[in-house]
């Protein structure tokens, strides 16, 4: 064969393999299909004296306090004023999540992660914890604080939580949090 017709063929398989890649790349997108918008309501239940507890401290560095009174709730001064917490504390969460503030209440869900206090010169609670939902309609279905992926019915989402202390207890190492999570994900 000479070499202006094997150029030719060159530049045709060439072609070929343009439009296969672009045909290959058209078939191979993934439907995500029609945007949706879930509101979910619900109560973190962290209880460090539980049997088991809740969370888990697994790390602590010596010698590093931080007073945390600005990080308690409204009115919860007087009753730990002096409360302290350890810059660099880092716990493993496995928490009930409740479908009202009652700790009796209905289990939904379990927060699992961890919590490190990261603030040096204020108090900073640091998360990294997937919200694994475990009944209702979301059952099997999980979501990321600064909502930015999950799995089941999440998959894909995004969104945010506006997210508030509504108790919290140093003597007893109870605490409450209060989740209004809004999710934008895919039917």
């Amino acid at each position: 064969m000479n070499d202006k017709r094997m150029n030719n063929i060159n530049v045709l398989l060439l072609f070929l393999l343009f439009v296969l890649t672009l045909v290959s790349q058209g078939h191979a997108q993934y439907q995500l299909g029609k945007e949706k918008v879930t509101d979910i309501h619900f109560y973190y239940q962290e209880n460090l004296k539980a049997d088991p507890p809740t969370a888990v401290l697994v790390a602590k560095p010596e010698d590093t306090k931080v007073n945390a009174t600005t990080f308690l709730p409204y009115g919860a001064d007087e009753v730990c004023s002096e409360i302290e917490y350890d810059a660099g504390a880092t716990y493993v969460l496995d928490t009930p999540l409740t479908a009202e503030q009652d700790p009796n209440s209905e289990v939904v869900g379990q927060a699992q992660g961890l919590a490190a206090s990261a603030g040096q010169n204020q108090s900073l609670i640091v998360f990294a914890v997937d919200y694994i939902f475990t009944s209702g309609k979301f059952k099997d279905s999980s979501v990321k604080l600064a909502i930015v992926g999950g799995r089941g019915k999440f998959r894909m989402a995004s969104g945010y939580a506006i997210v508030r202390t509504i108790y919290r207890n140093i003597t007893s190492a109870v605490v409450i949090v209060e989740y209004n999570v809004t999710v934008f994900h895919y039917e």
